[in-house]
């Protein structure tokens, strides 16, 4: 039997009005903790609207955590995809992963507060069919492929990355 593993999520939840950097070198400071605890992974999420959950930038998180942490894998749970357009995201995890030695995780889905949908001009009923065809385009980009695509939403001219 393998071994069981243990990971942590944050949502980020804290309170309103709180010192931001007080609260993201607290968040650090878990970060640091569970490597040292031995964890396997920790992830933490995007919101953008709701007053409480303030990490708009999961990679950027992750990438000043990945500094202070050394064996722990580093997961975007999630990037809202809706929300980004494909290229920059696959672009900025691939970034994330060099930057971490390759201890990223790339976690997705559509948004799950209306309210960031709403702040960004998003019809919520779209966001679903969005994140699948964002996820789409980006295995192909980190699969190294030019990609050519045109939506509703977003535009690709024989893109490709320039780091795998």
């Amino acid at each position: 039997m393998s071994r069981l593993k243990f990971g942590a999520f944050l949502a980020p939840h804290h309170p309103i009005g709180e010192n931001p950097r007080l609260m993201f070198r607290r968040d650090l400071d878990l970060t640091e903790h569970l490597d040292k605890l031995g964890y396997d992974e920790f992830w933490c999420g995007e919101h953008h609207s709701s007053g409480w959950e303030t990490i708009a930038s999961p990679e950027m998180f992750l990438a000043a955590a990945g500094e202070r942490t050394h064996r722990i894998m580093l997961g975007t749970g999630v990037v809202s995809l809706p929300y980004h357009h494909p290229f920059n995201v696959a672009q900025r995890m691939v970034q994330l992963d060099h930057m971490t030695g390759g201890r990223a995780i790339f976690g997705s889905g559509p948004g799950a507060l209306p309210s960031d949908a709403y702040v960004l001009g998003i019809d919520p009923m779209t966001q679903r069919d969005r994140q699948d065809e964002a996820i789409g385009v980006i295995k192909r980009l980190m699969a190294g492929e030019r990609v050519t695509h045109k939506s509703e939403w977003f535009t690709l001219e024989d893109a490709r990355l320039q780091l795998l």
